[in-house]
């Protein structure tokens, strides 16, 4: 595999884990709402990733023959729960509020895989770089 090649697969791994870090802050960010139904409940969302393995998965601009792509986001299905408080505005007309799917334990193994994911990401274009940096001053002399 050409060096350069390398640049484009780690590239769209790192879009793929940025993805996965803001829908997983996102996710945080609504943990503690409430809904007066169980339609109207926030859900965790999950990225859904597919390999770029063949032609007719590549780019438009077919700069690389592999990487991985965001397909689509997911809602995590994970029953809604619910809680009785008759005093919250939000509550149902029998006294209840819907909360949301997220657990912020399972949020924060999933920000600290992707933020793993993310830096080895970096080290392989870092790696990379330096490979090409030496060939370069092997071939000057």
């Amino acid at each position: 595999m050409a060096l350069d090649k390398i640049f484009g697969i780690a590239g769209s791994a790192l879009n793929a884990q940025t993805t996965r870090m803001n829908t997983t802050a996102s996710n945080l960010a609504n943990a503690g709402t409430v809904a007066s139904s169980d339609k109207d409940a926030f859900r965790a969302k999950r990225p859904l990733f597919q390999a770029i393995l063949d032609q007719q998965l590549m780019p438009k601009d077919g700069t690389y023959p592999g990487g991985v792509k965001v397909v689509k986001l997911t809602d995590d299905p994970t029953p809604i729960r619910r809680m009785s408080d008759p005093a919250n505005p939000s509550a149902d007309k029998d006294g209840y509020v819907y909360l949301s799917n997220v657990n912020e334990m399972t949020e924060m193994v999933e920000m600290m895989a992707a933020a793993r994911s993310y830096q080895n990401n970096i080290e392989v274009v870092n790696t990379t770089r330096q490979l090409m940096s030496r060939t370069i001053d092997i071939i000057k002399s």
